[in-house]
């Protein structure tokens, strides 16, 4: 009988009889995920759906534990796709089993394992009724937190069912079944094993050395089968726990994650996990420039002496941060009453809640403080962004003369400025930018296929760029950006450091 039997099918073997002449042959999940991946491959379907930067690295070493039929244990920072990739497992067990019907944990009718299961079938026989189970009902997930018990996980006597059932307290029949037993030919995913309490990962070595375990005295075996998964941050995250040593030796397979190696992969899983609601897709665009700076943003954060390195950087940070900015953009076209609009440079202002809730700072980012060093990384990432697309500025020392079109922005500055408002309408906005002479030509010559919204946004960018290397001099307002002379800016700076001394 095929395992991928619909449901209208399996209503014909209702018991186990029928299950006996249909050929139904029993499997143990590790083969059932090794037979379903064997086939997967064979067919060209990949592993995961959804599943990025993974492809040369995780996957293959995923693909041969499963093959190995090894237990597993995902290992890495936050937000590496630890517990997707765990979810996703489901897809590789059989559609549909067959069970005992009424067993607590799941006994197959050719294979029970459970006192209640085995009197079912030595009272009915043949006529022992059977139930299916749908695959998405055999996966199990657990987050170990430091109240978790060994009774949550593997089972303790229920004195009400004792009660209930006039039983004594020897009879297995008073067992109450822990997640783990109840998880029995399925898969059992425990999050954050470090957590998980040393007396209580001590419970877990006869299960997955032997594939059984005994509950509270009880002289009873039982054999279960069960594909483990684990995920944990690296040892050294923080104080809270450890994976002992003996559990860690019985945990086959050890897999490191990590997080995208490319711009291009981090770019396409924000993008696939961007949760903006329809209708404001459709009025707010945001070109590939914002979302560039926004996963830069994330690389900074992740190489900069203020932020944990340990801790991480998760990729939840771009995903929040390019919402914020989504919506920063949306908030402005209602209140100027527009239609459409386009992702400015100084909507990324947004992304400083989204910076400053996902990171944790070393005590050198704790002094400077967390709206500080979200700063310092929004303006790295523009500068560094700026030096890769502009790289006669950014690499250009003082003595080489820059290009005759980026100087004569620079001149411009000496004798005029400029405000660039937050909140200001987009034709307002334009019409600032194209009053800066030079501009827009520099733009369009270097990035001839920008089109013509594109072009405001980059001219933008290009007097970002210009401050963050201190060609120009930028002083931020309540609600956006004034640009002028270097030398004239680190006047009004210094004479803003002056008055708050006389203050205080």
């Amino acid at each position: 009988m095929s395992s991928d039997r619909k449901g209208g099918e399996f209503a014909s073997l209702a018991t186990l009889g029928e299950l006996k002449k249909s050929g139904h042959k029993p499997r143990s999940v590790r083969n059932e995920l090794r037979d379903n991946l064997i086939a997967r491959i064979r067919e060209g379907k990949p592993l995961f759906e959804g599943i990025h930067g993974y492809e040369d690295s995780v996957i293959p070493a995923l693909e041969r534990a499963i093959l190995a039929g090894h237990s597993i244990n995902l290992l890495g920072l936050r937000g590496q796709a630890k517990t997707r990739m765990a979810r996703s497992l489901v897809l590789l067990l059989d559609e549909w089993v067959p069970v005992v019907a009424g067993s607590e944990i799941n006994d197959d009718p050719l294979a029970p394992i459970s006192r209640f299961a085995r009197d079912q079938i030595s009272i009915h026989g043949d006529n022992t009724p059977v139930a299916w189970l749908h695959r998405n009902e055999r996966y199990t997930e657990k987050l170990a937190t430091p109240d978790v018990t060994v009774a949550d996980l593997i089972g303790d006597s229920d004195p009400i069912k004792a009660a209930n059932l006039k039983l004594d307290y020897s009879d297995e029949r008073v067992i109450h079944f822990g997640l783990i037993p109840r998880s029995h030919r399925g898969i059992f995913v425990i999050n954050e094993l470090p957590d998980l309490q040393p007396r209580i990962q001590v419970a877990l070595f006869n299960i997955l050395q032997e594939g059984d375990v005994q509950i509270r005295g009880f002289k009873l075996r039982l054999p279960l089968d069960i594909q483990f998964v684990f995920t944990a941050n690296p040892e050294d995250y923080t104080n809270r726990g450890a994976i002992i040593t003996p559990l860690k030796d019985r945990i086959q397979s050890q897999i490191l994650t990590h997080y995208p190696r490319t711009l291009e992969q981090a770019m396409r899983i924000t993008a696939q996990e961007l949760r903006s609601p329809k209708q404001q897709a459709l009025r707010v665009r945001v070109p590939d420039l914002i979302r560039v700076l926004i996963e830069r943003i994330a690389m900074e954060a992740r190489d900069s002496e203020y932020v944990d390195r340990k801790s991480g950087v998760s990729a939840r940070l771009t995903i929040s941060a390019l919402e914020s900015v989504i919506s920063a953009a949306e908030l402005r076209m209602l209140r100027n009453g527009e239609d459409r609009t386009v992702v400015r440079i100084g909507d990324l202002q947004a992304v400083i809640p989204a910076i400053t809730g996902k990171i944790e700072l070393v005590f050198e980012g704790e002094q400077e403080g967390p709206e500080k060093v979200a700063q310092h990384l929004l303006g790295l990432a523009v500068r560094n962004v700026f030096t890769e697309l502009f790289p006669e500025v950014g690499r250009t020392g003082r003595k080489k003369p820059l290009p005759a079109d980026i100087s004569g922005i620079i001149v411009h500055f000496e004798a005029n400025a400029l405000d660039l408002l937050n909140d200001a309408p987009d034709r307002a906005h334009g019409k600032a930018l194209a009053s800066l002479p030079g501009l827009e030509a520099l733009v369009r010559e270097r990035h001839a296929y920008l089109d013509d919204q594109e072009v405001m946004l980059w001219s933008e960018f290009v007097l970002h760029g210009l401050a963050e290397h201190s060609r120009i001099g930028r002083n931020a307002l309540v609600n956006g950006a004034h640009f002028s002379d270097l030398f004239h800016t680190m006047l009004n700076a210094a004479d803003e450091g002056e008055e708050g001394g006389k203050e205080e």
